[in-house]
């Protein structure tokens, strides 16, 4: 497989000069051709593509010697129908504020434009409305500029571009050369003054087609006067990098962030110069230097610091439990039932974990630093593993960066087990991780000792059996009998979930008689619904009706009655990136059907069995007869968290088995 991830260090004295520059294209030169174009040659399934897209980020100085970084965006995109408009023609920019007044982030310069030919040939356009460019405020530190291009139309051409200006140099920005929909071209182009070294990453699987580089000699110059001060000068590097007919990138099912897979580039601050002695100073850091800056931090350490606080809440909690897995329980439960999870992660306490107690409301840090500090003062030995979530993107594992990080759990370590713990949502039983969660490794952190990797892909499983005994009856043609759904781990918690969005649980048990179709509900039971270590079990008395167009010689049966699957996730021919299913799963059907004397089954079912690669999964199914008793089963089973793109193929044709296998029909037919 390609290696994703390549460094390309920024050294200025290594670069080759060369004499070609990037250059933006012009705004507003939108030809004929672009307009008429009704499809794009290289993907006709295309609904729209970007004619061009450039960008360039240069670090520069204000009037007060302040320094900062300009991102400039320039794009011009096609549509060929209005599948795209949404997605396309809407755009946010986020931005950041430190709360300090000279420290934040601004857009600037934003122009759009929406060109399109009138009923008579002639070109017109629609120019975007400063009115109609909204900032929302999301959080304490971020905001969201959004605007959506007017007059949005089949075969028309949008442009766009803004000025992003930040004061955060370690915050440089990156560049997605790969979208949704394909690119004729993607150009960034960077312009970095010696006094600061960034290491580039290049990630995914395309390569770029263009990358220059030039040095411009003494381009930057800090410390000079009117006085005579000449100050200190630096070269500049410029370096161009681009890629040529991208194709569009396509989400399917089982994937984490597709910011992992896109082909895109990255930097990071490695280096910087002090502008007064000239001194090089170094940034890259090693985890034991990050070890000490979050045991010093607010929002993290002195957190952690605090089982003092805790020491009276919890003491009450495991008042005569002498077991460590009893007391860790009810710390981890009094916890997830007082702090009230306000949907935002966070991998530390903005406001410290004593407020998010007294409101009972907080993020993912105020709620996991907090039960990490309680097991601590509850005597559980406990660590903060700082993670990213599988929306956030995947750890860089090849320097310390913090940025990679937006969530927390607590690691307990109970005898010689340790359990990863989420107090952020009451339905979570103790020991078990959300999928968000389930994200390759985190990063374990305590206060007495180095920090070290923890493997997130725990032993949780998803597994469902469903177990159907029906009796054909012979005055009226109806099965009858029970059917029973047992959801364990996992799937107890997604089953769980599931209910309780309803009001009552006969108004789930509605829900699943709807989504039956011709089988009718006479009883239900649900067992240990808010029992959350317990398998969940639902009991349904059922009765379906068999007959179809009034011929009773013929009952026609598909006993594959709940969660049949239709449709094959996987319709890529290959696919670039692997399959991140989070952990294992095992589905089984056990199906029991009594038929009268005058009955058989016209077309017994044929047993199938398909394996994946290495063990990593099976399909089966397995028909027995006895007398007039007909057991038919099956058993699906992925024994991996994780498939490679090479094992794509046979996880598409294990499906289309499943498919085959589930639609065929029983024929319950009479006798000679």
């Amino acid at each position: 497989m390609t290696n994703m991830k390549r460094i390309l260090p920024l050294l200025i004295g290594t670069l080759l000069s060369v004499s070609a520059f990037a250059q933006d294209f012009t705004y507003g030169d939108v030809s004929s051709q672009e307009l008429d174009m009704k499809k794009y040659d290289k993907d006709t399934s295309a609904h729209a593509v970007f004619l061009n897209e450039y960008g360039t980020t240069h670090i520069n100085f204000d009037n007060d010697y302040n320094v900062k970084l300009t991102f400039r965006y320039h794009a011009r995109i096609k549509f060929f129908d209005n599948k795209e408009f949404e997605r396309q023609g809407t755009f946010e920019i986020p931005t950041y504020s430190s709360g300090d007044n000279d420290h934040y982030e601004e857009v600037q310069d934003v122009k759009g434009t929406t060109y399109f030919k009138d009923d008579n040939g002639n070109v017109q356009k629609e120019e975007l409305d400063k009115k109609n460019i909204f900032i929302t405020r999301n959080s304490k530190h971020w905001s969201t500029v959004k605007f959506a291009l007017p007059g949005l139309r089949k075969g028309c051409v949008i442009e766009v571009s803004y000025n992003l200006v930040s004061p955060y140099l370690f915050d440089f920005h990156s560049w997605d050369f790969q979208d949704d929909i394909p690119k004729v071209t993607s150009t960034y182009e960077v312009h970095i003054p010696g006094f600061w070294f960034y290491n580039a990453m290049l990630k995914g699987y395309l390569k770029l087609t263009r990358n220059t580089s030039n040095v411009e000699r003494a381009c930057m110059t800090y410390g000079a006067s009117s006085m005579g001060a000449t100050g200190i000068s630096a070269d500049c590097s410029d370096i161009v990098y681009g890629m040529d007919n991208i194709p569009a990138f396509i989400e399917e099912d089982f994937m984490t962030s597709k910011k992992n897979y896109l082909s895109a580039i990255s930097f990071q601050l490695a280096e910087r110069t002090d502008l007064n002695t000239g001194a090089k100073i170094k940034l890259t850091r090693e985890w034991k230097d990050i070890d000490k800056l979050l045991k010093d931090d607010y929002g993290f350490g002195s957190q952690l610091k605090r089982t003092s606080l805790l020491k009276d809440r919890v003491t009450p909690v495991i008042a005569g439990k002498t077991d460590e897995l009893a007391k860790a329980k009810a710390i981890y439960y009094y916890i997830n039932h007082n702090i009230k999870w306000d949907e935002q992660n966070n991998a530390l306490s903005e406001d410290g974990i004593k407020q998010a107690l007294d409101k009972h409301t907080g993020n993912s840090g105020d709620i996991n630093l907090a039960l990490v500090s309680a097991l601590n003062a509850g005597g559980i030995r406990a660590e903060a593993v700082l993670l990213s979530t599988r929306a956030h993107g995947n750890i860089t594992r090849l320097y310390p960066n913090l940025d990679d990080f937006n969530y927390v759990v607590a690691k307990a370590d109970i005898g010689d087990k340790s359990y990863l713990l989420d107090a952020t949502d009451p339905m979570l039983p103790f020991g078990m991780l959300p999928m968000r969660c389930l994200n390759d490794q985190g990063r374990a952190f305590s206060l007495d000792k180095p920090s070290d990797w923890v493997d997130l892909n725990t032993a949780q499983r998803q597994t469902t059996t469903y177990n159907f005994d029906l009796t054909l009856l012979q005055t009226d043609g109806k099965l009858k009998g029970t059917i029973k759904r047992f959801s364990v781990g996992y799937d107890a918690y997604l089953k769980r979930k599931e209910i309780k969005k309803f009001n009552s649980t006969d108004e789930y048990v509605e829900h699943v008689e709807q989504a039956l179709g011709k089988v009718k509900i006479l009883k239900s039971d649900i067992q240990n619904l808010d029992s959350l270590d317990m398998p969940l079990e639902e009991s349904y008395d059922v009765e379906v009706s068999l007959y179809n167009n009034m011929n009773h010689d013929k009952l026609a049966f598909n006993p594959v009655l709940m969660d049949q699957v239709k449709t094959n996730p996987f319709k890529l021919s290959e696919r670039d990136y692997p399959v991140d299913w989070g952990m294992p799963s095992d589905e089984r059907y056990i199906i029991t059907i009594h038929v009268p004397d005058q009955y058989t089954i016209e077309n017994p079912p044929q047993n199938v069995s398909f394996g994946l690669p290495n063990q990593g999964g099976r399909f089966l199914t397995d028909y027995q007869s006895e007398g007039n008793t007909f057991t038919f089963s099956y058993v699906t089973q992925f024994n991996k968290s994780v498939y490679s793109a090479e094992e794509y193929p046979y996880l598409k044709e294990l499906y289309n088995k499943i498919i085959l296998a589930e639609k065929n029909e029983m024929v319950f037919k009479k006798k000679g």
